[in-house]
């Protein structure tokens, strides 16, 4: 929408709905959720900002079209696969810091990732 406004200037986030919330700065995706409402705090998993999904945890410094995403829909499950791979991928180099990461993407039917290594893990 518009470009990042310094820290003090209002961010005006527009909602699916097309209603209009306005913050005294930068505000994440979890603090919009739970200006909206409790229960769509606990369900948010991400938020998509201006057509890209980010983490509920990132600051949005610029006026921005936002929706929240949870697990109802469509692209929750890929997000929580992509998520996964990851933290395996984490858990398999904190195992085996030797191990080289190559790929590891979601797919359909969920998620996998192939690893580099001198010897095979079983």
């Amino acid at each position: 929408m518009s470009q990042e406004t310094s820290p003090s200037a209002p961010i005006t986030i527009t909602l699916p709905d097309r209603s209009v919330r306005t913050f005294g700065g930068p505000v994440t995706g979890a603090g919009i959720a739970a200006d909206i409402g409790p229960g769509l705090a606990k369900a948010a998993i991400a938020v998509r900002v201006d057509g890209d999904l980010w983490d509920l945890s990132r600051d949005i410094k610029a006026d921005a079209n936002v929706s929240i995403v949870t697990l109802k829909d469509d692209e929750a499950l890929e997000l929580l696969r992509h998520d996964a791979a990851h933290v395996m991928a984490e858990a398999v180099k904190e195992l085996y810091p030797d191990v080289q990461v190559t790929i590891g993407p979601a797919i359909e039917d969920g998620f996998f990732y192939d690893f580099s290594r001198s010897e095979p893990f079983t």
